[in-house]
């Protein structure tokens, strides 16, 4: 156990130094949304063009890995997104809730995570789920969104909107340029090649530290800010975060064993990228749309505290050996 906990230290010091700083006023109270930036449009975009540049078709397909993860994120979605319904929120800001329970800190936790435990054969399975998150439940959750706020009733310019705001995100985009370029053969001159491991190598480390400015600046915010009428539900930031640190791994672990039969590895690092805490794309998307963020930003401060001990945990009994 203890072994396993020095392995995710680093991780969490990351997190801790943001936080810190931004608890200290070292890093004002913009440096999440600067930081943000960066990762979101530059770091992690290259890192993700860069696997995807360099790696086959057939290795990128892996139908079981995507199934068992997808089914995860699905049940977790749709477990908050019901009862959310059953207690009477509007479609949209049921939408928001659900993907704050299914939304894996797969860009910010997953890449520097499953590098540290398995090295470079995490990077395929981590660019997989980053894509998984980031575009089919992102474009999920948009479509509901927009159809609970109405702004369109036309179903042609509704998936229009929609498909304009996937090819939007950077974190889309440039792994699917990567793999144009895979399948196309091309093969990338060397200043090339130098400015994305520079760039993709900064994605981790900022990423983390980002995060604890966030979580920082998230306890940092007075009750008066709050929008007026929010209210923080005790029982739904504790469905939410259930359903990201429990449920959803469990049964990512369920289909990955009992359907699929995966090979052990493939299924650990199913498990963990589903076990990681909430991340903050469901934030941003309720900010966005100018949703209730009370319960997706308690959810992001809770599950990432209590994932030290349940991915540690996790990681324990599935008796995950790193390498090296």
């Amino acid at each position: 156990m203890l072994t396993t906990f020095l392995i995710l230290l680093p991780i969490f010091g990351l997190i801790a130094a943001g936080y810190g700083c931004r608890m200290v006023g070292v890093l004002g109270p913009t440096a999440a949304t600067e930081l943000n930036k960066f990762v979101v449009w530059l770091a992690l975009p290259a890192l993700l063009f860069d696997i995807m540049a360099h790696t086959p078709w057939h290795t990128i397909y892996q139908p079981g890995f995507f199934w068992a993860f997808t089914i995860g994120c699905a049940a977790a979605f749709l477990l908050v997104f019901f009862f959310q319904k059953l207690k009477g929120k509007s479609t949209a800001d049921a939408s928001v809730d659900g993907v704050a329970a299914a939304y894996p800190n797969t860009g910010y936790l997953g890449f520097p995570l499953l590098l540290l435990i398995f090295g470079q054969n995490s990077l395929i399975p981590t660019t997989t789920s980053t894509i998984i998150v980031a575009c089919i439940l992102f474009a999920i959750a948009i479509a509901l969104i927009e159809i609970g706020l109405q702004s369109e009733r036309q179903l042609h310019l509704l998936a229009l909107k929609v498909v304009r705001a996937i090819i939007k995100n950077p974190l889309i985009i440039s792994p699917l340029l990567g793999a144009a370029c895979s399948s196309a053969g091309l093969t990338l001159p060397n200043s090339i090649e130098t400015f994305l491991k520079l760039l993709g190598g900064a994605a981790s480390p900022c990423a983390l530290v980002c995060l604890g400015v966030f979580l920082a600046s998230r306890q940092k915010a007075k009750f008066s800010e709050l929008p007026t009428g929010a209210r923080l539900s005790v029982t739904t930031v504790g469905l939410v975060v259930i359903a990201k640190l429990v449920l959803q791994p469990l049964l990512t672990w369920m289909v990955a064993v009992w359907v699929f039969a995966l090979p052990a590895e493939l299924t650990h690092m199913a498990v963990l990228l589903a076990a990681l805490p909430t991340g903050t794309g469901p934030f941003m998307l309720a900010e966005y749309y100018r949703r209730d963020a009370q319960i997706t930003s308690a959810a992001i401060l809770i599950s990432t505290v209590l994932s030290i001990i349940t991915l540690v945990a996790i990681m324990h009994v599935m008796q995950v050996t790193p390498i090296g």
